[in-house]
């Protein structure tokens, strides 16, 4: 089996992310922060061991800062529901997922005024029109980081740049980014990061989190969600400092000590090392798509300006059929259709009928690569008959 849909769920994980899962329910399996005896104080450790990787791959100042969630989802939604209020105005981009459209519309129905920005063909957004979208009311820059339809990387640096000068905060959709493309929030001037634990990072699903930069006063985020914290039992109000303001509920530790055996993994090796391979791979990708007749390759079409995200069409076939022939006939795993970002294909020109998505991972190879070039050749010129 060959499998390209990393974008949507990383696979395989490196070996210690199951090992250590493994052995955190076989030896500690306790609540962090919940009790007093050992078996808690060691979960706690380890949560903050976890913050502490986190705030280190990303350049964050204060491990304290990282709020855990589910999954990207829920960060955004946090956020988003958190700041936003009536009357004000946020910006963001017609390649967002769904994730950040969403519940933006359903804001926008509540009086928060949403400006989508217009990108380019190939999904790259101009930070000039991001800044001549900006008005007195802006309090907010919402903005992915890559396309998980095409791979193509924003400028975040730039937009951080443009945020600060207009006294707003830049909010980071770093879902396909994550462990793929070296973030530091300092540099880059992203105010919160939302992350999610298991594409790129290469951890469990049901990880992710949110980053609060300093430039944030955690009192404008209204939380979410309320309940049990282990801090400040003997009130019946929320906790008003970060972690516990986000967080709460009993954490997914089972999945938070596997994200931080990948975290190791991915220091160990380096993000930039990794994405230097994952560049030539996704180069030979774009490439060999491109050479067959009759498929269409979107995006930048170069591997410096995207992640391993790659999509297609064949002429005249169903992104449906192409991917249940390359399923059942080749055992290729990809993923077909509007990838939860309808925006995002009416700006590539691939609304409704959506494209096919190869995604590489660190554990693609240049075999695999070529095996699903020739088989995609293979479906082209038996839809061309």
């Amino acid at each position: 089996m060959i499998y390209l849909d990393n974008a949507a769920t990383s696979w395989p994980k490196p070996p210690c992310v199951a090992e250590e899962m493994v052995q955190f329910m076989e030896r500690v399996g306790a609540s962090p922060g919940r009790s007093a005896h050992r078996l808690s104080v060691d979960s706690g450790r380890l949560l903050y061991e976890t913050r502490e990787a986190v705030a280190d791959l990303f350049g964050a100042a204060d491990p304290f800062s990282v709020c855990f969630t589910l999954n990207v989802t829920e960060a955004l939604n946090a956020v988003l529901y958190g700041i936003l209020r009536p009357g004000m105005h946020v910006v963001t981009s017609g390649m967002e997922h769904n994730s950040m459209m969403r519940p933006l519309r359903a804001l926008e129905r509540e009086g928060v005024e949403v400006s989508a920005v217009s990108c380019k063909k190939d999904g790259r957004l101009d930070a000039a029109d991001i800044g001549a979208a900006i008005r007195s009311n802006t309090v907010l820059l919402a903005i992915n980081h890559a396309s998980n339809v095409v791979g193509t990387i924003q400028p975040i640096a730039e937009f951080g740049a443009i945020a600060r000068r207009r006294g707003i905060l830049l909010l980071v959709d770093a879902a396909q980014s994550a462990g793929a493309v070296a973030i530091d929030m300092g540099r880059d001037g992203i105010d919160l990061l939302a992350f999610t634990g298991h594409k790129s990072l290469l951890g469990p699903t049901g990880t992710g989190g949110i980053i609060v930069g300093d430039r944030v006063d955690p009192q404008r985020i209204k939380p979410l969600k309320r309940g049990g914290t282990g801090s400040n039992s003997e009130h019946e109000e929320q906790p008003d400092f970060l972690p516990d303001m986000l967080e709460s509920g009993t954490p997914n530790m089972v999945g938070l000590v596997g994200l931080r055996a990948a975290l190791g993994w991915i220091k160990d090796r380096s993000i930039d090392v990794i994405r230097e391979r994952e560049k030539k791979l996704t180069q030979r990708m774009i490439e060999g798509l491109s050479a067959i007749p009759g498929v269409t390759v979107y995006g930048t079409r170069d591997a410096a300006l995207q992640t391993g995200t790659v999509s297609f069409n064949i002429s005249g076939m169903m992104t449906s059929t192409v991917g249940l022939l390359l399923d059942e006939e080749y055992d290729i795993m990809c993923r077909v259709g509007l990838h939860c970002a309808p925006s995002a294909h009416r700006t590539v020109g691939t609304f409704p009928g959506g494209s096919v998505r190869f995604a590489l991972g660190p554990f693609t190879t240049e075999d695999e690569i070529d095996t699903a070039v020739e088989a995609v050749g293979e479906v082209a010129r038996r839809g061309m008959k």
